[in-house]
């Protein structure tokens, strides 16, 4: 497996996905539309790790702009029958102790899941997003992957606060996390619908981690939620919506690939884009187009965004009686290779599990081959969740 699209430095230990800008070091994206490019700034995250004295191993390989299951579809990666990611499969073999990634759709902890290790999608607005190749800017966030939560933690601690250059940066200058606080008094949640959604080998690996939370002392209980499909729904259109606007500067002008054959400026666009782009982002594109177009904003664009308000209300009653959800991170424990034109089906169809995270911001880890969601801000109470799991295999 090809992990890395551009190697910086074989003592580093920590990796970063290519939607993550490292001043100096090819950027991608996964996409031949960004081939080249050589960004002249380094991402905030990046730039605060390297200020704590970590070293950058290198670039790691993503699905374009990280929209596939998790990561098969980069321009610059080998093709595998089964599908890992890059970024995962390093922390999981220990080539690096910690990996940055951008979660846009649940790629990071699918990748996670398959590989056995953690990722923590944090709380919208926790971790400044500068220097992200950005798709869908109103629900991408940057996080973390580990072997453990120990590890999540510290790299959580040292990347998280307020960032000006971030118009999307929450107040708050720092967070402090916590990865051993009792759990004996938490709440937990599996939600039906999910969980009938999955193989039987992943309800296996959902049940089994909810009975060693039970053995800790956490209460699980098992509820029926039915808005989980409307949810993601509404993602997929918001999501695709403002991919479709954000890629529409890579033009072949400015930076990156360029078609070698044009006659005019008009061709130069269209050829660029279409020898440059894969066919998913291009059907994220096209549908994307359509649910902004004056014909459909209304019933689609405008609808998901009143959809968003509506799961976040839920969401909001439901951890008042819970702390934390615990799901299927997605509906199998291992992916074959298949055609780049059942993408965009299956990515909706495994959306379904990690949708609602980026559609209302709240944080998601995946640990343990499961996900735990939490209430905005309630890392901590996820991580230690895990971190009691853990503990119980040591």
């Amino acid at each position: 497996m090809k992990y890395y699209t551009a190697q910086i430095n074989n003592k580093g230990n920590i990796a970063v996905d290519d939607t993550i800008l490292v001043k100096g070091a090819i950027t991608t994206a996964g996409s031949r539309i960004l081939e080249g490019f050589k960004p002249l700034f380094s991402a905030e995250a990046v730039t605060r790790l390297e200020d704590k004295g970590y070293v950058i191993s290198g670039k790691t390989n993503v699905g374009e702009f990280g929209l596939d299951l998790c990561g098969e579809f980069s321009y610059y990666s080998e093709k595998e029958d089964v599908i890992k990611g890059a970024a995962a499969e390093l922390v999981k073999n220990g080539d690096v102790k910690a990996a940055l990634g951008v979660d846009v759709n649940g790629s990071t902890r699918r990748a996670a899941a398959l590989s056995d290790v953690c990722f923590l999608k944090p709380t919208y607005g926790t971790v400044s997003r500068y220097g992200v190749v950005s798709t869908a800017a109103s629900g991408e966030q940057l996080g973390v992957y580990a072997k453990g939560v120990e590890t999540v933690k510290e790299v959580m601690d040292v990347i998280s606060g307020h960032d000006d250059k971030d118009g999307t940066s929450l107040k708050e200058t720092s967070y402090n996390y916590d990865c051993n606080a009792a759990v004996s008094d938490k709440k937990v949640c599996i939600v039906k619908e999910l969980l009938e959604k999955a193989d039987e080998k992943t309800k296996k690996t959902v049940l089994d981690y909810a009975e060693k939370l039970k053995a800790n002392g956490v209460k699980v209980e098992e509820i029926s939620l039915d808005f989980f499909g409307i949810a993601n729904t509404a993602w997929q259109i918001l999501y695709t919506a403002e991919t479709c606007n954000n890629v529409s500067r890579y033009d072949g002008v400015k930076y990156g690939f360029r078609a070698q054959e044009y006659k005019n400026i008009d061709e130069l666009y269209v050829n660029s884009r279409t020898e440059g782009f894969n066919f998913l982002t291009k059907a994220v594109i096209l549908y994307g187009s359509d649910v902004l177009s004056k014909n459909r904003y209304d019933d689609c664009y405008g609808k998901a965004l009143k959809v968003r308000r509506i799961i976040a209300e839920n969401m909001a009653k439901l951890f008042e009686n819970f702390d934390a959800v615990l799901t299927p991170v997605c509906s199998k424990t291992e992916f074959n290779a298949y055609g780049i034109d059942e993408a965009f089906i299956k990515v909706f169809g495994e959306g379904v599990f990690t949708c609602v995270a980026n559609l209302v911001g709240i944080p998601a880890l995946s640990c343990g081959g499961v996900q735990l969601m939490g209430n905005h801000f309630a890392e901590s109470t996820l991580l230690s969740l895990a971190g009691a799991v853990e503990r119980m295999g040591e």
